[in-house]
């Protein structure tokens, strides 16, 4: 096996939170980590740490073909690793989500993914080995209330890649989830900048559930109980990358072991009780 040294490692979505800290921790492990942002600002900041970095915008598809063009003309036309993780969560009722603001969600969190990951399987493919590590969701085993939208976009990619890792099987590209579960970030950040940009909670059923919900996206500190630092992802994104047998899904707080367990053994409406609660 190749040092990480020899290896080239893609993240998306690198101006915050998960991102930064997996391409901080590869750099320091010895990886050639290109890592990519949407806005020039961030682009610069990373360039300003000394990581190289490209302007990519998941929900453009112009924007991935231009980047992956000149990832490939500064690596020698070789990628070893993908780490799919930009990506944000739109709250809302599913009744008061628009089919745009719908769009919008699958653009940047699915279609964007699916766009890069098949840009850059011809490349491992010729190379005989790669790995493609998905950044999903504790939201892409089970559904919570208010979240449809975030929900919809992670099932689908759960699906999306268990299919794409069985027809990978003897390329010598390896497949991996990765489930987090509340993680520190700026996802709720986003999510409430996105809430108000789509939803009038004056005119929904849903408008005293909101206040709640108001309250939980800004309020200062952890989201829920057993957050953890993004450096729990890391540990996973490096077993994805470097074990001979990198496991299907990697689970990483407690929630996310709780929440599959339970949607193995739990018939669906007690686990719909179980949901309702949290």
């Amino acid at each position: 096996m190749s040092s990480p040294g020899d290896r080239t490692v893609l993240i998306t979505g690198c101006s915050s939170g998960i991102g930064l800290c997996v391409a901080r921790g590869l750099r320091d492990r010895g990886y050639r980590v290109i890592t990519t942002a949407r806005k020039a600002v961030d682009v610069a900041q990373l360039k300003s740490e000394g990581l190289e970095s490209f302007l990519l915008d998941l929900a453009n598809p112009e924007s991935i073909r231009n980047a992956v063009e000149q990832i490939l003309s500064v690596t020698d036309q070789r990628i070893y690793g993908l780490f799919n993780n930009g990506a944000y969560g739109q709250p809302g009722a599913v009744e008061d989500l628009s089919r745009e603001t719908l769009r919008q969600q699958f653009e940047c969190n699915l279609f964007g993914w699916h766009q890069l990951t098949c840009l850059l399987i011809p490349v491992m493919r010729r190379q005989g080995e790669g790995r493609i590590i998905q950044n999903s969701s504790v939201l892409g085993l089970v559904a919570l209330r208010y979240r449809g939208a975030y929900v919809a976009s992670k099932f689908a990619l759960e699906g999306l890649t268990d299919t794409l890792r069985l027809e990978l099987q003897g390329s010598g590209i390896r497949v991996s989830l990765i489930e987090p579960g509340p993680i520190t970030s700026r996802f709720r950040d986003n999510a409430y900048r996105m809430w108000k940009q789509h939803v009038d909670p004056a005119s929904s059923p849903h408008r005293d559930a909101y206040r709640a919900m108001e309250e939980r996206l800004t309020k200062p500190g952890p989201a829920a109980p057993f957050t953890l630092p993004p450096e729990a992802v890391l540990k996973r994104v490096i077993h994805a990358l470097e074990s001979p047998r990198p496991r299907i899904r990697y689970y990483v707080t407690f929630p996310t072991y709780l929440f599959a367990l339970l949607r193995r053994i739990l018939p669906l409406r007690t686990l719909d009780r179980v949901l309702k609660r949290v």
